[in-house]
């Protein structure tokens, strides 16, 4: 009997997990429990983390205490700059971030012998630095594209609101903020994606959460699971209007060509977290006057939905608002990186905690043993 393949492991249950999942009954996404929509509208990016991390939401003594350590570890070693600007501006900011936190871990002189390698408080310890120090390489990431110094963080100011300090050099004003905030918690966790897979693959060779997340960076970077939300915005450059939106979406079907921003493999009617992300988007179209953009917006989804009924990921808010914010395109899917290094790291202690090597079998196709011939 030939055994039963399932390409890219298309419902097959590895492992279990308490960091997050989706809820078919209510098509809701739940971080440890809680629904991400109402995490976004009632929690901040620290609690959020927080969460993922410890299992429940932090009293108020606790996100104090988070809060101070996470903000005293902000600071970018000169090595890490040094390492960044060694690269050509013309790296992808992908491969820019992938290299800095590699060169995080090999700056951890914790990180002595294999016990400590997966040492369970100081994997949190790094997991909360590789958080704190993401919003310093993905901002400079952007600014030495533009000829621009790397920014100092503050330790007055929240997650998010120094994370747009040290990109813009400002803070902008609170609306912003909140979105961004907003896009950080939905883009948090979800689940046995593929860059997730891949960071719980890594950690359960018993190799430390640095490697671990630069596995899952490598992971994100291909666009079959990252860049959806960079995708999307090409594309609504490429329509330029809501005007466009049906012969563009015509002719690309036409065309067979994957309409990026739609669909998602979890969800069955429609991505739980587009509501939430949606609103933040129309909250940034009022704050920068840019009413063009939702009508763009609006224009395709319906056009897609009359279409083929399929229905808006997260990638498909998210795109233009990051936009709206200021960040370069290219910067979209590092962003993913700030937010889902938490969601990563969760899982990667969650592995370590029970662990067994993941190491799957194959069904060889290849030639029947055969031999080398003989030298004559």
């Amino acid at each position: 009997m030939t055994d039963e393949i399932k390409k890219g492991l298309a419902g097959v249950v590895v492992d279990e997990t308490a960091v997050s999942k989706v809820n078919p009954e209510t098509n809701s996404l739940l971080y440890r429990g809680y629904p991400v929509h109402e995490l976004a509208e009632r929690c901040t990016a620290e609690e959020v983390a927080y969460l993922l991390w410890h299992g429940e939401l932090p009293d108020e003594r606790q996100l104090a205490e988070f809060e101070t350590l996470e903000r005293s570890m902000r600071h970018l070693d000169p090595t890490v700059k040094d390492a960044i600007d060694a690269l050509p501006l013309s790296a992808h900011p992908m491969d820019v971030v992938r290299t800095a936190v590699s060169v995080l871990g090999a700056l951890d002189e914790t990180l002595t012998t294999d016990a400590t390698w997966i040492d369970a408080d100081l994997t949190l310890e790094r997991s909360i630095r590789m958080w704190a120090q993401l919003p310093a390489i993905v901002a400079y990431a952007q600014r030495r594209l533009r000829d621009e110094d790397l920014v100092e963080p503050r330790d007055d100011l929240g997650y998010s609101a120094n994370f747009l300090h040290m990109t813009f050099g400002e803070v902008p004003e609170l609306v912003v903020v909140e979105a961004f905030d907003v896009s950080m918690i939905l883009y948090a966790e979800h689940s046995f994606n593929a860059s997730t897979f891949t960071a719980r693959v890594i950690a359960s060779t018993l190799s430390d959460v640095y490697s671990a997340v630069t596995g899952a960076i490598g992971a994100l970077k291909g666009p079959l699971h990252g860049g959806a939300n960079e995708a999307v915005q090409n594309v609504f450059e490429e329509i330029g209007s809501a005007d466009g939106a049906q012969a563009w979406l015509d002719a690309a079907l036409a065309e067979k060509r994957k309409i990026m921003g739609f669909g998602h493999r979890v969800y069955k009617n429609g991505d739980s977290r587009v509501p939430t992300m949606r609103a933040a988007l129309a909250t940034l179209v009022e704050h920068y006057e840019r009413p063009e953009v939702l009508d763009l917006y609006n224009a395709l989804e319906t056009a897609m939905g009359e279409a083929k009924n399929i229905k808006p990921n997260l990638d498909y808010p998210s795109g233009p608002a990051y936009n709206l914010m200021g960040f370069d395109t290219a910067l979209f899917t590092p962003l993913f990186i700030a937010a889902r290094v938490t969601g990563w790291t969760a899982h990667v202690r969650e592995q370590l905690a029970a662990n067994a090597l993941i190491r799957p079998l194959s069904l060889y196709t290849g030639p029947e043993e055969r031999h080398v011939p003989a030298a004559s």
